[in-house]
C-alpha cells in the first residue's frame, strides 16, 4: 500500500477554494493535521459566525483527501476560534444559564429527523455513566418515544456490549451509516468499527472528526430523542458535541461520595459555561442492601448528588443503587430496563426517564451554543 504523508493532503486541500478567495492551505486554515497508517485528520478553523454554513467545505475536504492513493479514512472537524478583536458574547452571571430546556441559544444546524438531543456525562470514570446512559435510553423507549443511543466515548466505548450488540453497520449508498438496532433503539459506537480489545491511540482532533461522523454520518432519523453517553471529563469530545448539535440539556451522573462530587461539579459547571441546560443530577451506587438478609449500607456514603443538586440550583433526579443485578443485566446485553421491567430499578429508570421527557417538553427543541475557543 502506498503511504500518505503530509505535504499529499496539504496539495490536495489546497485545491479546495476558501470563502472569500483563496484556498485551505494558503489561508491557513489547516491545523491538527495527523496521519497514522493511513487514517487522516485535520481542523479546518472558521470564524464563529460561520459554523453553521461550512459544513459543505467539511465535506469537500474530506473528499479531496478521501481520492488520495494510500488513504484508509479521513475525518475532518470545523473549529471556531476567536479573532484579535473580536466580540465575545455575553458572559453569564453567576455561572448559571438562563436558557431553558428546549430553548434556542445560537445558531447550530440540529440532526434532521431528531426533536431533542441529551448528552449523559460524569466528572469522572467509574461512576457507572454508561451503564445509566443505556437504561435511561430504554426506559424513554418503555415510555412509547423512538430513541437513539450514541457512544461518544471513543477511547472507551462501552454501548456495543451494554446493549448486546456486534457486527458492523452497513451503509446503503457508501456515505451514511445505518445505526446498529437492538431492544428497540438505535445504536452507534465507534465499537462497532474496530475489535473490542483495540485500543483508540487518537489525538483531539481524530476524535473531534470521529464524533462529527457518528453524529452527522448516520440515518437517525425518525427520533424523539438522542442520548448521548459522553466520555468522562470536559475535554475535547465535550466541547464537539457542544459546538456541533444542539443540545437539549444535559444529565450528570455521580456517586456520593466528595471525590466523585467534585468532578461532577465541574462538569456541571462546563455545560452552563457553554450555555447547555442542566436537566439533572443522578446518584448512582447511591447504597447497597445484602442481597440474604437486606442489611442496607451505603459504601460511596448517600445523599451528596442531592445536596449537590440543591446548591447547584438544578433537579436530583434521583438514585440507583449499587445492585448485582444491575451489574449482571449490563454485561450480559439486557439492560436491567429490558431484562426484568417489573424490578424496583427498572421503575427507578422509568421515573427519571419520565422526568427528562417533561423537561424537554418545556420547548421544541434549540440550536446549539457558540463556542469560543481563546
Amino acid at each position: 500500500m502506498t503511504a500518505i504523508n503530509q505535504e499529499q493532503v496539504l496539495a490536495a486541500l489546497q485545491r479546495i477554494a476558501a470563502p472569500g478567495g483563496g484556498d485551505l492551505v494558503s489561508r491557513q486554515m489547516i491545523s491538527g493535521l495527523a496521519i497514522r497508517e493511513g487514517h487522516v485528520s485535520f481542523l479546518i478553523e472558521v470564524a464563529p459566525q460561520d459554523g453553521p454554513q461550512m459544513e459543505p467545505l467539511r465535506k469537500a475536504a474530506e473528499q479531496a483527501v478521501e481520492q488520495l492513493p494510500g488513504v484508509l479514512s479521513v475525518t475532518a472537524g470545523l473549529t471556531a476560534h476567536r479573532k484579535p478583536g473580536a466580540v465575545q458574547p455575553p458572559r453569564q452571571q453567576h455561572g448559571h444559564s438562563h436558557a431553558a430546556p428546549g430553548q434556542p441559544t445560537g445558531g447550530k444546524q440540529g440532526l434532521s429527523g431528531v426533536t431533542h438531543i441529551i448528552a449523559v456525562a460524569s466528572g469522572k470514570g467509574g461512576v457507572g455513566k454508561s451503564t445509566t446512559a443505556a437504561n435511561l435510553a430504554l426506559a424513554m423507549s418503555a415510555l412509547g418515544h423512538k430513541v437513539g443511543l450514541l457512544d461518544a466515548d471513543i477511547y472507551g466505548p462501552s454501548q456495543p456490549r451494554l446493549m448486546g450488540i456486534s457486527g458492523k453497520p452497513q451503509s446503503p449508498d457508501g456515505k451514511r451509516l445505518n445505526p446498529m438496532e437492538n431492544h428497540g433503539i438505535k445504536v452507534m459506537s465507534i465499537g462497532f468499527m474496530v475489535a473490542e480489545d483495540t485500543p483508540m491511540i487518537w489525538r483531539g482532533p481524530m476524535v473531534m472528526g470521529a464524533l462529527t461522523q457518528l453524529l452527522r454520518d448516520v440515518n437517525w432519523a425518525p427520533l424523539d430523542v438522542l442520548v448521548c453517553d459522553l466520555p468522562p471529563g470536559t475535554g475535547d469530545a465535550q466541547l464537539t458535541m457542544a459546538q456541533n448539535v444542539p443540545l437539549s440539556g444535559a444529565v450528570i451522573v455521580s456517586t456520593p461520595q466528595d471525590i466523585a462530587l467534585i468532578d461532577a461539579k465541574k462538569g456541571l459547571n462546563m455545560f452552563r459555561k457553554v450555555d447547555v441546560p442542566v436537566l439533572g443530577i443522578i446518584e448512582n451506587m447511591s447504597y447497597f442492601c445484602c442481597p440474604n438478609c437486606g442489611h442496607r449500607s451505603e459504601i460511596f456514603a448517600h445523599g451528596g448528588a442531592q445536596r449537590e443538586a440543591e446548591r447547584g440550583g438544578v433537579d436530583f433526579l434521583g438514585e440507583i443503587p449499587l445492585d448485582i443485578a444491575i451489574r449482571e443485566t449490563s454485561d450480559g446485553g439486557r439492560p436491567i430496563v429490558v431484562s426484568d421491567p417489573q424490578s424496583p430499578h427498572a421503575a427507578a429508570y422509568r421515573d427519571m426517564a419520565q422526568r427528562i421527557w417533561d423537561k424537554l417538553q418545556g420547548g421544541t427543541g434549540r440550536t446549539a451554543p457558540r463556542i469560543v475557543i481563546q
